[in-house]
C-alpha cells in the first residue's frame, strides 16, 4: 500500500522504499528531506522546493513569486551574482529554477564530489539573498522581455489564454505565472521582501536528492547551510501544511457535438496558421482517475498512432501539428486538444477534434489501443526515471502534491490496471465538458 506521509511523526526517519533506497526524514525547523541513494552513478540531482506559486499571490502582486525566483540568483551576503553563476559552471554542473502555479523549485546537478558546494550555494540563495532594489530594477527588465517573448509565441500565449478561460481569469490558478506587464512594473522591492518573509521558511522547505549521496551526510550539509544563512531551526518543529483554497467558479460544459457553436476567444496575430485550443475542466492532480486520463490522452492525441494524428493529419492532411493535453492541480484540472491549420480549415478541424473525443465516449477504444497506450506510458515513465533529475522531481511532487509515497512498481501497476470501461466512462464525461475555445491567428479568415 502507498505510504501516507501525513501521519508521520515529526521526529521520524522512515525508509519509504527499501528496494530502491528512498528515505524520508524531518529535520529541525520542520525541513523535509527525501533522498534516493544510487551508487551506480557518480553524480547527484538536488532540489529545494517551496510550496508557493503564482496561485498564492494577490491580484495586485501577480508575478511576485517569479520575480523573487529571479532575484535569488542576484547575490547573497557571501556571494555575488557572478559567484553564483560561476559556482556550477566551473565544475561542469548546472543549476536553475522553476516557478509554477503551486510551487517554486531551485535545483542543481553536479558530480558527487561537488555536492557540498551545490548544497552550500542553493541554501545560501534561499536564506541570505540581498533582495536589493537595484537588482529588481535590472531583473524587472529581463522579466518584461520574457513576457514579451511569450507574447510572440502563439503556443505560449494560446495555452495561457486557454488555461485562464478554462479555470477562470480572475482565479489564482487562472492568472499567468509570470504576472502581467502592469503588475511586474508596479512591483516594489518591499512587496518582494514581504512575499519572501511569508513563504521562505523552514517549515515550508522540502529538499529532494537522488544519486551518489548519503542521506545523513546530506542532512548535515543542509542544516549547516540553512543555519549559516541565518535560519533558526527549532527541534521538533512540524512542516507547514498547505491550506485549502476557495473553490473555482462552476463552469457549465457543453457536449462535443456543440463545439462548433462555442464562441472562440480570438487573439489576432500576424501568423500564417490559426492555432486552436479546445477543451474544458478536467481532473485534479489527486484524482483517482488520473492514470485513466493518461491512457485516454495517449489514445486521443499522444503520438503518431493516436486518433487525432491519424484522423486530422494522416487521413485528411488538415494540420501538421495536432495533439491532446491535460494538466492537474490540487483543486482543479483541465483537458484540451490543439491543432494548427490554415485559417480556412478551422471549422473542419474544430469539428473533427470534438468528434474524436465524442466517439471515444460513445464507443470506447479497442484493446489494441489500450495496450499501445499503456505500453507508451509505462515505457516513457520508466525510461524517464533513468535520469536522476527526473527521480528528484518525482520525490518533490510526491511530497508536495500527493502526500503519500507510491513506488515506481505500484505506479506502473496502476497504469496497467486501467480498463476499457474506465476509459469509456471518462471519455464520455469529458466529451460533455467542453467550455473553452481559443484561437490565435490572422485578423481575417478566408
Amino acid at each position: 500500500m502507498p505510504f501516507d506521509l501525513s501521519y508521520l511523526d515529526p521526529a521520524s526517519d522512515v525508509m519509504l522504499d527499501p528496494a530502491t533506497g528512498v528515505r524520508r526524514s524531518i529535520l529541525p525547523g520542520g525541513v523535509r528531506l527525501l533522498t534516493q541513494t544510487d551508487r551506480s552513478v557518480r553524480s547527484a540531482s538536488i532540489g529545494l522546493w517551496l510550496p508557493v506559486g503564482s496561485r498564492d499571490e494577490t491580484p495586485a502582486h501577480a508575478g511576485s513569486t517569479h520575480v523573487l525566483e529571479h532575484l535569488l540568483f542576484k547575490g547573497t551576503r557571501r556571494r555575488s551574482a557572478m559567484d553564483i553563476a560561476a559556482a556550477f559552471d566551473e565544475v561542469g554542473g548546472d543549476s536553475n529554477a522553476v516557478t509554477a502555479k503551486e510551487h517554486t523549485l531551485y535545483y542543481g546537478r553536479v558530480r558527487s564530489a561537488d555536492v557540498p558546494m551545490a548544497v552550500d550555494v542553493l541554501t545560501d540563495m534561499i536564506t541570505a539573498s540581498l533582495l536589493e532594489d537595484e537588482a529588481l530594477a535590472t531583473e524587472r527588465e529581463v522579466i518584461l522581455e520574457e513576457l514579451a517573448m511569450a507574447e510572440d509565441d502563439p503556443g505560449d500565449i494560446g495555452y495561457e489564454t486557454f488555461l485562464a478561460d478554462a479555470l477562470g481569469p480572475d482565479t489564482p490558478l487562472g492568472r499567468p505565472v509570470g504576472g502581467t506587464v502592469q503588475t511586474v512594473t508596479d512591483l516594489s522591492i518591499g512587496d518582494v521582501r514581504a512575499h519572501y518573509a511569508e513563504h521562505y521558511r523552514p517549515e515550508n522547505l522540502v529538499l529532494t536528492a537522488v544519486g551518489d549521496i548519503d542521506h545523513d551526510e546530506l542532512a548535515a550539509l543542509v542544516l549547516a547551510g540553512l543555519r549559516r544563512g541565518g535560519w533558526e531551526l527549532e527541534d521538533g518543529a512540524l512542516p507547514r501544511q498547505r491550506t485549502a483554497t476557495a473553490e473555482l467558479p462552476t463552469v457549465t460544459g457543453r457536449p462535443a457535438d456543440e463545439v462548433s457553436a462555442l464562441i472562440p476567444h480570438r487573439l489576432e496575430r500576424p501568423t500564417e496558421q490559426n492555432h486552436i485550443y479546445l477543451g474544458g475542466r478536467g481532473l485534479t492532480a489527486l484524482s483517482e482517475d488520473r492514470h485513466t486520463l493518461s491512457v485516454l490522452m495517449s489514445v486521443l492525441g499522444g503520438g503518431m498512432s493516436s486518433r487525432l494524428f491519424q484522423t486530422v493529419r494522416e487521413k485528411r492532411g488538415l494540420a501538421y501539428s495536432v495533439y491532446s493535453f491535460s494538466a492537474g492541480y490540487r483543486e482543479a484540472g483541465l483537458f484540451g486538444m490543439y491543432a494548427a491549420c490554415r485559417p480556412g480549415r478551422t471549422a473542419q478541424v474544430v469539428e473533427l477534434l470534438g468528434e474524436e473525443l465524442d466517439r471515444m465516449g460513445g464507443e470506447g477504444i479497442a484493446q489494441e489501443e489500450l495496450d499501445r497506450a499503456v505500453g507508451q506510458i509505462t515505457g516513457s515513465f520508466a525510461l524517464g526515471l533513468e535520469d536522476t533529475s527526473s527521480r528528484m522531481g518525482r520525490l518533490g511532487t510526491i511530497e508536495l502534491v500527493h502526500g503519500r509515497y507510491t513506488s515506481v512498481d505500484e505506479t506502473l501497476a496502476r497504469i496497467a490496471n486501467v480498463s476499457l470501461e474506465d476509459v469509456l466512462q471518462l471519455a464520455a464525461r469529458l466529451a460533455g465538458s467542453f467550455s473553452t475555445r481559443v484561437e490565435i491567428g490572422p485578423a481575417t479568415t478566408p
